[in-house]
């Protein structure tokens, strides 16, 4: 007998199922759509948007920028952490940077149930080269 090393006989457990051979598919149940958790996030994002235009606002202002960028530049996080927090957010603010960015991650407060965040928003921006 030849042997061919291309040639491999199906295995039986390997055979597509009748159903599929004939254009039918399996039926799938899923459980009912529950929009609860789905419209809380969108909330709670709306919340992040609203404090994320607060922030960009106020790093607009050219004193304020210029203070949060030299305490960068010369690497005092708590005093970057303490700029942030003075703006008053309602939101948790996590900051960190380079020479070359910035990125505020803003996210919700945890669920008291579950001690998990829903949501975050990240604004990364260039401030140098």
């Amino acid at each position: 007998m030849y042997y061919n090393p291309y040639h491999y006989p199906a295995a039986p457990y390997l055979q597509p199922s009748p159903a599929y051979m004939m254009g039918g598919h399996l039926p799938r149940t899923y459980p009912p759509v529950n929009t609860e958790i789905f419209s809380k996030s969108i909330k709670s994002f709306k919340l992040l948007i609203d404090q994320g235009a607060i922030l960009l606002d106020r790093l607009g202002n050219l004193n304020f920028s210029k203070k949060l960028m030299n305490a960068a530049q010369q690497g005092k996080q708590a005093e970057v952490d303490h700029l942030i927090k003075s703006l008053g957010l309602k939101v948790p603010v996590k900051t960190t940077y380079s020479p070359s960015g910035v990125k505020f991650e803003l996210s919700t407060n945890s669920d008291p149930g579950t001690n998990i965040s829903c949501c975050t928003l990240n604004i990364n921006m260039k401030w140098g080269h």
